[in-house]
């Protein structure tokens, strides 16, 4: 028969409650260690990172901007229409290159050929007058040579013989009523000869005075002349540089009608080109007028210097010109796409790295640090001063020999640490 033990009983249901006690306590703990575990570091392929060490040394600050090759302002030629003409042909197209000879079209003028005919007979008429008052002039002259020449012959006949009567008075052969009377007569014909001499200078400018005047309606006919002929030789529109013709914002036509001073025709010199880059505002600032720059065409690269930077801002960017100080490559023509640097500043003896991705100088980034077993990245913030095209200065949280990722690792944002495979 058993017997029964009621404080057995109670031992074993203590016990179970014991147990079951540290079995939640267990469980809990562990629940709790569980969820105070860090998610494991995310993997990165090592192959598809760009890494790079940080140095120290010289760093050259640069910016960059994309731009076109345009003329210089001194290497454009606009040939104008000299009078109101017609376009009757057109030799050359834009793109040809072309001489300081080579004609580029053909104008007409019916109205201008008449004024050149016109032009040659008024010349022709100037001359002839010229001639003709020439020709009176000096027949009106040489009568009054003449007459001056009868003049001078009485008054040298009539002072000679008042000389005579005077040594005959002195020695008593004539009267003085005599020698007074030849006196009065040389007196007389002295004061005719000088009238006479004065007369003929007077006469001679004269002379000059009229045959200048007509001269100068000679002058003027020939100068008129020279115009229109000038006019006439501009209706073959010649390029006048040796250069490339260059496409005119309004073409002109055949058949077309232009009025005097409209451009036909634009040529520009391959030699004086230089580039107008676009830089964005927030980097021109500190672009100044001589800086050295480098402007790469895809065909070779061409030292230059700034040479103007354009106060107005226009869609986020300033322009920049660059005078090209070394010859072009074969294939540089107005309006090429080239690539620019300009060099703003040389620092010497300063921390740089590669430029990451995404980075703004003057400013605090984060990068990810390699380890130093090349397994794993770590997280920093790195303090970054200027930047250059392709390299930025390290002020603080990097030091030299350190290698960080400069590629994008935006979606690693969540992690600040990754693992390299």
């Amino acid at each position: 028969m058993d017997i029964a033990r009621p404080d057995i009983k109670k031992k074993k249901t203590r016990r179970q409650i014991v147990v079951g006690v540290i079995a939640l306590v267990v469980v809990v703990a562990a629940a709790a260690a569980v969820m105070r575990l860090k998610p494991a570091a995310p993997t990165v392929d090592a192959s598809t990172i760009w890494p790079d060490t940080v140095k120290r040394g010289p760093l050259v600050v640069q910016v960059r901007g994309l731009g076109t090759l345009v003329p210089r302002e001194d290497s454009i030629e606009l040939i104008p229409a000299q009078t109101d003409a017609t376009v009757v042909r057109i030799r050359v197209l834009p793109g040809t290159k072309v001489t300081p000879d080579t004609i580029l079209m053909d104008l007409a003028d019916p109205q201008l050929q008449q004024q050149v005919l016109n032009a040659q007979l008024a010349l022709k008429g100037a001359e002839a007058d010229y001639k003709s008052l020439q020709a009176q002039l000096q027949s009106t002259l040489m009568d009054k040579k003449t007459a001056a020449a009868e003049v001078n012959a009485n008054y040298s006949q009539d002072k000679l013989q008042a000389q005579t009567d005077k040594q005959l008075y002195e020695l008593g052969v004539i009267s003085g009523l005599a020698y007074s009377k030849s006196k009065g007569t040389a007196d007389q014909l002295t004061i005719q000869h000088d009238l006479s001499q004065q007369q003929l200078e007077v006469n001679q400018k004269a002379i000059e005075v009229q045959l200048a005047s007509a001269q100068t309606k000679i002058e003027q006919a020939k100068a008129l002349l020279a115009l229109y002929e000038k006019q006439e030789a501009a209706l073959q529109v010649r390029a006048g540089i040796s250069g490339v013709l260059a496409p005119l914002a309004t073409p002109v036509q055949v058949g077309q009608h232009v009025t005097a001073g409209t451009s036909v025709a634009e040529v520009i010199q391959l030699d004086k080109l230089k580039a107008a880059l676009q830089i964005a505002e927030t980097q021109a600032h500190d672009i100044q007028l001589g800086q050295p720059a480098e402007i790469d065409t895809h065909n070779g690269i061409v030292p230059g210097h700034v040479i103007r930077i354009d106060p107005s801002v226009v869609n986020g960017t300033r322009t920049v010109d660059v005078q090209l100080d070394g010859p072009l490559p074969s294939g540089a023509v107005p309006q090429l796409s080239v690539d620019g640097t300009i060099d703003q500043e040389r620092l010497q003896d300063v921390l740089y790295v590669g430029r990451p991705a995404f980075g703004n100088p003057d400013s605090t980034i984060s990068l990810f640090k390699i380890d130093p077993d090349g397994k794993t990245a770590t997280r920093v913030q790195v303090k970054v001063g200027k930047a250059s095209v392709t390299q930025i200065q390290i002020l603080d949280g990097l030091k030299e020999g350190d290698r960080v990722i400069l590629s994008d690792m935006s979606r690693y944002d969540a992690t600040d640490k990754v693992r390299l495979e």
